[in-house]
């Protein structure tokens, strides 16, 4: 038996962080079924996967929200279920006639999650946004560059997944821990700005103890240290290596037969560049399955990209 079993999800459709939340919902065992809206025009983003992997696990309903008929339905669903997740604009469930108002009158039990980028309320609220935006206000797509030079935007998985979806269903699991106690339900308001701030924590803990500056790609974290890198190898792929503690890097040295004394001091900074033009050497003159087998089993913490 898995945990969600008996918890059965509406999904109003949405773009991937409310699938995705509704995917981690599907997968722990909750019934979600996804609502569909009927539409007569072209999308505006192309269907390019023939299988849209959140949707596994799940049933779906195409029902046209904007006739009586439909949302009668959609209200009669409400009901029976444990959980309604809606990824729309503020007002826009409101309009159809089942905001949380609405369908928390149907359903005192319910628990009515609303997961968007800007959240509820805010001179943001109202305006369309995706992932880059988000991370972009959070302040966290600052993190993502090299000194000097403009930041790139990741991909998507900062906002809309970790920030959006997966903070939402952890938002939902607690409402449904707090339901066995008082035996009622409430709104989870998950905001993916919000989120991505959340995510970001450590971060801004350390440049507030000045233990990283904003001078990106110079620090241990983000590229900066030698030890915290990824390198290329002889056949032009990559391995990564993240040997922060002293015994791990001991352990890469032994695993790149690198002599310690004919290098600076580990947490040398000024000579982090020279430490990174070395360790990019040597990695060159192997494979990246061979840099794998020497690596695997030790604590040097050295694993392959695999693509």
């Amino acid at each position: 038996m898995r945990p969600l079993d008996r918890i059965r999800v509406i999904e109003m459709a949405g773009l991937a962080p409310s699938p995705y939340c509704g995917m981690i919902l599907a997968d722990f065992g909750a019934n979600v079924v996804i609502v569909d809206r009927l539409s007569t025009g072209a999308p505006e983003i192309p269907n390019i996967m023939a299988k849209n992997p959140f949707d596994r696990g799940k049933r779906s309903v195409r029902i046209n929200l904007k006739a009586e008929g439909g949302m009668a339905v959609v209200r009669k669903m409400v009901q029976a279920s444990d959980v309604l997740l809606e990824p729309y604009r503020p007002g826009v469930m409101e309009k159809l006639g089942l905001g949380p108002n609405e369908a928390m009158a149907l359903n005192p039990k319910l628990i009515y999650a609303r997961l968007t980028g800007w959240g509820q309320n805010g001179p943001y609220a109202s305006m369309a946004g995706h992932d880059i935006n988000y991370i972009a206000l959070s302040g966290a797509l600052s993190l993502f560059r090299r000194k000097g030079e403009k930041p790139l935007p990741p991909c998507n998985l900062l906002g809309d997944f970790a920030g959006g979806g997966m903070l939402c269903a952890m938002g939902i699991l607690l409402a449904l821990i707090e339901r066995t106690n008082s035996g009622k339900g409430q709104v989870v308001d998950a905001a993916m700005v919000d989120g991505a701030t959340n995510i970001s924590t450590l971060f801004w803990g350390l440049l507030a103890n000045h233990l990283m500056t904003l001078d990106i790609g110079t620090n241990m974290l983000d590229s900066g240290a030698p030890y915290y890198q990824t390198y290329e190898t002889a056949d032009g792929k990559f391995m990564s290596v993240g040997a922060i503690e002293t015994r791990f890097y001991e352990e890469l040295l032994k695993g790149l037969e690198i002599d310690p004394s004919t290098l600076p001091s580990q947490h040398d900074m000024e000579r982090w560049p020279e430490m990174r033009d070395r360790f990019a050497e040597v990695f060159r003159t192997k494979t990246r399955d061979e840099w794998t087998a020497i690596f695997d089993g030790t604590d040097a913490c050295v694993a392959p990209i695999l693509d």
